[in-house]
């Protein structure tokens, strides 16, 4: 059985999916997950609210240096450049481990180029089950490989980055679901990340 064909029952077993995501290899995992639909993401977002909290550790795992960037390729619902990645890293001085970790949004050369990287800073949200990526807030610095940090109102990029908001739902150890929102208001938006070892 595979992913899509567990999000096609009348009600979704968060606990099945989880072990089935857990038991793929890393190549099929991401395979599968960037097969699901508009339709699949929403129902898994509605779906994980409450089944595994994701943390910071979840994103960024503990063992990974500061300034070391972590990988999650992402497949969004949008009409087009649908496959994209959240490249995140933990700042330096962590202490007892960070509070928040830095990031951008890696896209196709001309789409990064144009519309910008969309930089943000993740952190636990309201409900700490959660973690919110947020585009009202830029890191201080970054991995010297990442591009240059802009601000999400410039150019092209404060139609797609400004105001943005992201909550994040842990699927499995590896998978999680988002969805985008603007001015607090939610949008018709979702994507799926797969973390990269």
């Amino acid at each position: 059985m595979t992913l899509r064909e567990l999000l096609r029952a009348d009600k979704l077993d968060m606990k099945s999916i989880s072990a089935h995501l857990d038991s793929l290899d890393a190549t099929t995992r991401l395979a599968e997950v960037v097969e699901l639909t508009k339709t699949d993401q929403a129902r898994l977002f509605e779906a994980a609210k409450g089944h595994r909290a994701i943390t910071l550790a979840d994103v960024v795992p503990a063992d990974r240096p500061a300034m070391a960037e972590v990988v999650h390729q992402g497949k969004n619902t949008l009409p087009a450049f649908t496959r994209f990645a959240k490249v995140f890293c933990k700042p330096q001085g962590n202490g007892n481990g960070p509070k928040e970790l830095w990031g951008y949004n890696r896209n196709a050369g001309f789409i990064e180029s144009t519309v910008g990287p969309g930089y943000f800073v993740a952190r636990l949200a309201d409900d700490p089950s959660e973690v919110l990526i947020d585009y009202l807030k830029l890191p201080p610095d970054k991995p010297t490989e990442w591009p240059k940090i802009r601000d999400n109102k410039s150019g092209l990029g404060r139609f797609v980055y400004h105001g943005m908001q992201d909550v994040l739902r842990g699927v499995s150890k590896h998978v999680s679901i988002g969805r985008a929102s603007k001015g607090g208001k939610d949008m018709n938006a979702w994507f799926v990340l797969c973390r990269q070892e």
